[in-house]
Parts: structure tokens; C-alpha cells; sequence
């Protein structure tokens, strides 16, 4: 599967790679914030994933007012498409905070979900859509 040359990837990025990748500009998953906003990918996102994704940022440990979450927000919501799913992915994710995750791949007819979750990473080979972590997904669309 995934996608073919001169086609644009749609991607289901999770928390788990958008958090640091908008977090530390300098860390290992900076580059997505170029890729997304170049137009070498579409993201897909959902009005559950939004909120997972919101959800993760106001963890205490990241110390971030509201403010700053939306400020975050602003330079990755407006890059994504937004699909409200209408199906459910026939597998069921171990964490229920990442089924959103699933189901937005699925009826968004995603070409890969990109996640550093070990509950979503478990399912690698048993979806339509390819689950790899960030560093894989780089390595694919580099084509390194």
C-alpha cells in the first residue's frame, strides 16, 4: 500500500508525533512541521483526535497555558483536513484514547498513520493504511 510517486501521502499524524514535533523545534520530528506545511502531506484530523491532541498539550508537565496551546494549534490545524468518520476501524485499539486515531486512518482513507504509540504500533500489518513510526514514515517519503 501507501502512496504512489507524485501523489500527496495523506497522513494521520497522533499525539505522540504532532506533541513534539510542535514542542521542541530543534527535536528529532521538527521536520514534520516543514513537511505538513510545504504541502507534502495532507494530515487528517478529527474532531476527537483534536481533542486527544489538545488533551496531550495541557498536560502539566509541558506547562503550557491555553494560550500557547492554541498558538501551537495554529500551526498545524489549519494544514489538515478535517473528517468527521463515519466508519470504525474493524480493529480495536488496546487504549481507547487512540481509537480515534484508527477510525480517522480508516474513513479518511489514509495512506499511513504515523505514531510512536506502542498500543497503535502493535497493529502494524493488520490495517488498509500503513502504521509506522515518524522515523519510518521520514525514511519512506525521503526516500531514504
Amino acid at each position: 500500500m501507501g502512496s504512489q510517486k507524485g501523489v500527496t501521502p495523506r497522513v494521520v499524524f497522533d499525539s505522540s508525533t504532532v506533541v513534539p514535533a510542535l514542542l521542541f523545534a530543534n527535536g528529532r520530528l521538527a521536520w514534520l512541521r516543514t513537511h505538513w506545511r510545504d504541502g507534502s502531506c495532507v494530515p487528517l484530523i478529527s474532531r476527537l483526535t483534536a481533542a486527544e491532541l489538545t488533551r496531550v498539550l495541557r498536560y502539566p508537565k509541558f506547562g503550557l497555558s491555553a494560550e500557547d496551546c492554541r498558538e501551537l494549534l495554529a500551526d498545524y490545524l489549519p494544514y489538515c483536513e478535517v473528517i468527521e468518520p463515519t466508519k470504525r476501524c474493524a480493529l480495536v485499539c488496546r487504549d481507547k484514547n487512540d481509537q480515534p486515531f484508527l477510525d480517522l486512518a480508516q474513513s479518511g482513507k489514509a495512506d499511513f498513520l504515523a505514531s510512536g504509540d506502542k498500543d497503535l504500533l502493535s497493529l502494524v500489518g493488520q490495517t488498509t493504511f500503513v502504521i509506522e513510526t515518524a522515523e519510518a514514515y521520514c525514511r519512506r517519503v525521503s526516500g531514504a
